[in-house]
């Protein structure tokens, strides 16, 4: 390196001349304070030169303190060298921006480091930079993992994170609490000690963090989920999001693109789990991900196949034992994997956008069915169905429901349409106008689920109900927990005054069969009364009736509980 005499005035001056911004810092003084920047500077960072003078320059870094890059440029402060390093840095609002930083030492006479000028270049917006959040984007996190010199004694740790229900937020809060939410979640991955961070989808974050234990793994994913639990602040929204996560570990020589890929196909076996809790990559999880893109592709011919079909759970009045209604339940007769359940492709089909068709044989089946059963019935049997939100979203729903009621002759108010609490929070007035359309032709409203995901009650005011069901978590084991009571009874109330059906779901003993009928639930449906069953043998269960006994004195048996203080 060819040593630099210290900078002139003259030299100083210049420095508004040249398009990149420039900091001077002098090294003599204490704390190496930075002396000089240049109109670039100003217009890069947002700090005016009266602002910038007299910090030192790593204010630019905020509370990003962990970069793997700050330690090369303490090196080449100490060393009195040159070094090119890309870090996080914040502009004067906060805005995160990449800085592709040059520094240069100058030298007096003597030989001796007088000052070090710093070259910013904002590329925020270049190639391998992902333009919203200033992360990496995938391009740029391979490149990143292949030019980590890692030790030969050391690990690669890959961490791969998804927002769970972000559609959601953007549909119900819109897209600028959207990209808000990005910004956030980037902002607080940041400030891990990783090698590399970075965006690689929508709403994906990938990290790479090098180990020299493999065996710590698990913490530092326990640290990374942490991190991201406290609850987003953000402008017209304050949202507590859920990530799942998965993880992959290789050594010297591993292909940065297969621990990529390891730990997405782990990431989705944790999608998959019900507490999606990190999950490490097993060789199980890539023949998942395979079967997942081959299910992908089989969904497109499953409707003109004909191998979807329904299984129904009966619904039952908790008074009289009467059978009152039904669920009808998606299932997947697959060719190759047999009899899926909805858990198992419905989040495929939503993705890829199958869930239209799969939605629109399903409604016509269900209203030909619901026909066909209440043809000569003095009391109708009810069918409720579970509805994608992305239906409401991709198509005119009130128009579609009105040309199945017409074709099929089926009556509106032998259906019910049910949602997932969790998928409703909170919808677009769209979708408000569309539940009150079909409200007004008389199909039934549910939400499913009620009391789990972005609870609200102000669903209950704001949105056309007819019927919540409580989730069978609030249900299970409801003779031991008076908490649970106390929330179902609450709930019942709430839909009596608001003239709202309550339906108790998960319903497995006579004891909590006999509690729910006590709080004022009317109806109910589990495993007590019937499990799920093929369209034949509901028919046979209909023409039969169902047989309830009545075994528990529901009132003394509450009494009892309250006063053991469970």
């Amino acid at each position: 390196m060819d040593d630099r005499a210290a900078p002139t005035a003259a030299s100083l001056l210049a420095l508004d001349h040249i398009s990149d911004a420039v900091l001077v810092a002098d090294m003599r003084l204490r704390g190496h304070p930075i002396v000089q920047v240049n109109a670039a500077f100003e217009a890069v960072t947002g700090y005016t030169a009266g602002e910038a003078i007299g910090k030192n320059c790593r204010y630019l870094q905020g509370s990003d303190r962990l970069q793997p890059e700050i330690a090369e440029v303490r090196a080449a402060l100490t060393e009195g060298r040159e070094c090119s390093v890309t870090l996080r840095n914040y502009q004067r609002d906060g805005t995160m921006f990449r800085n592709a930083l040059s520094l240069m030492p100058f030298r007096d006479g003597s030989g001796q480091v007088t000052h070090f000028v710093g070259i910013i270049r904002d590329v925020t917006h270049a190639p391998g930079i992902d333009r919203l959040t200033g992360l990496l984007d995938r391009y740029g996190l391979l490149d990143r993992l292949a030019a980590t010199g890692t030790p030969s004694s050391a690990a690669v740790l890959v961490v791969k994170l998804d927002i769970l229900r972000f559609h959601d937020v953007n549909n119900g809060f819109g897209y600028d609490v959207g990209d808000a939410l990005l910004r956030s979640v980037a902002a607080r991955l940041a400030t891990l000690p990783a090698v590399a961070v970075s965006r690689t989808g929508t709403n994906c974050f990938a990290l790479a963090f090098e180990l020299d234990d493999a065996g710590s793994a698990a913490s530092v994913v326990d640290d990374v989920m942490a991190l991201l639990r406290a609850r987003f602040v953000l402008p017209g929204a304050s949202i507590a999001a859920q990530f799942a996560a998965g993880f992959s570990i290789g050594f010297t020589g591993a292909d940065p693109l297969q621990l990529i890929r390891q730990a997405g196909a782990a990431l989705q076996r944790s999608k998959a789990m019900p507490a999606h809790l990190p999950h490490p990559y097993a060789e199980a999880d890539e023949r998942d991900a395979r079967n997942r893109i081959r299910l992908a592709s089989d969904l497109q011919s499953a409707v003109p196949n004909e191998e979807l079909l329904f299984h129904y759970q009966p619904q039952v009045d908790l008074g009289s034992g009467e059978l009152v209604g039904a669920e009808a339940l998606l299932r997947w007769n697959h060719g190759a994997f047999g009899l899926q359940l909805p858990g198992r492709f419905i989040g495929v089909a939503e993705e890829t956008g199958a869930i239209l068709n799969i939605g629109a044989w399903g409604l016509r089946a269900l209203a030909a069915h619901a026909v066909a059963v209440n043809r000569g019935r003095r009391v109708p049997v009810r069918f409720s169905i579970n509805v994608s939100v992305v239906e409401f979203t991709r198509r005119d729903m009130v128009a579609f429901v009105e040309q199945v009621l017409d074709e099929t002759g089926c009556r509106a108010e032998w259906l019910t349409l049910e949602l997932t609490e969790n998928l409703m929070v909170p919808e677009p007035g769209e979708i408000r106008r569309a539940f009150a359309n079909l409200r007004r032709l008389g199909v039934g409203i549910s939400i499913d689920d009620f009391g789990t995901g972005y609870s609200n009650l102000r669903y209950l005011e704001s949105f056309p109900l007819s019927e919540i069901k409580v989730d069978r978590s609030f249900v299970h084991d409801l003779a031991h927990s008076t908490a649970k009571r106390v929330i179902v009874e609450s709930i019942v109330k709430l839909g009596a005054a608001l003239d709202i059906l309550v339906v108790a779901e998960g319903i497995e003993t006579e004891a909590e069969r006999a509690i729910m009928r006590a709080l004022g639930c009317s109806v109910g449906q589990g495993y007590l009364f019937a499990a799920p069953m093929e369209a034949s043998e509901f028919q046979r269960l209909l023409e039969e009736g169902l047989t309830l006994r009545e075994g528990w004195n529901a009132q003394r048996l509450l009494t009892m509980l309250d006063g053991a203080g469970t």
